[in-house]
């Protein structure tokens, strides 16, 4: 596993980066939503490393309907890359939303990191 640690911070939300057995984990810790909508978006569809992603959930603590906008758009775009996007660990109050909307039945989610990236 290749560590590649890069913290963005943007008021409420901080993203880190690393690759693993060649898959981009971005890490985000705080609330996603209209104000920070550009940064998760920025940073999951970044190809800096490969245009195949998962999005570590476990320290997000809100996530609204732009939030949930931005995971489909990101999934479309890695989609058309030839790549995808994997949502891991959401926590209780962040996986209600994404089952509420249906986000489970386009893009895979996994329990675990671990589990995203051995799918």
């Amino acid at each position: 596993m290749t560590s590649n640690e890069q913290a963005d911070r943007t008021g409420r939300l901080s993203v880190q980066h690393r690759v693993a057995d060649g898959v981009r984990v971005v890490s985000l810790t705080g609330e996603i939503d209209h104000t920070t909508k550009d940064v998760v978006r920025d940073a999951l569809q970044s190809q800096q490393e490969t245009s195949r992603v998962v999005a570590d959930l476990a320290r997000v603590t809100f996530l609204d309907s732009s939030g949930i906008n931005v995971l489909i758009y990101v999934n479309q775009h890695l989609s058309d890359l030839g790549g995808w996007l994997r949502v891991a660990a959401a926590t209780p109050a962040v996986n209600r939303v994404i089952e509420l909307v249906g986000i489970d039945a386009v893009i895979p989610c996994h329990p675990t990191v671990e589990e995203a990236l051995d799918s």
